[in-house]
């Protein structure tokens, strides 16, 4: 085959090798997605994100994220459980609890949006919000 020299003819090709999963999206739109995060290296970009906005936070200042997949959410909710959770020791070995360093507390559960949201903004419908608060 011929490489490709247009959007379209990746679409094309993926219609007719990608089963269709969800009704209403396109086969095509989570492979420009993927190409999207891998060019613009946005996994890599929200964990140093994450970080230095820990940095800058203030104690007591809180820091709200609203991830759109779930690559995305998976990474917020390591990062806020991994600060919520202090050093990293090993499992069992016996710390004192003032040893342990935590940086953040984790505010309320994963919020989504409700079906009312959803039906007056369809692309919300994968919208996940979660909230943490500076500790130290």
């Amino acid at each position: 085959g011929q490489p490709f020299t247009t959007t379209k003819q990746l679409a094309e090709l993926v219609v007719r090798v990608v089963p269709t999963q969800e009704r209403g999206k396109h086969p095509a739109t989570r492979v420009f997605q993927a190409i999207r995060i891998a060019v613009n290296n946005e996994l890599e970009e929200l964990k140093q994100c994450l970080t230095q906005c820990l940095e800058v936070l203030t104690v007591g200042g809180r820091i709200a994220v609203i991830s759109f997949h779930s690559l995305e959410d998976r990474i917020v909710k390591r990062f806020f459980q991994k600060e919520a959770k202090g050093n990293d020791y090993p499992p069992g070995l016996p710390v004192p609890e003032a040893l342990i360093k935590r940086r953040l507390k984790i505010i309320g559960s994963l919020i989504r949006p409700t079906d009312k949201e959803v039906e007056n903004n369809i692309r919300a419908r994968s919208a996940r919000l979660r909230i943490a608060e500076k500790l130290l």
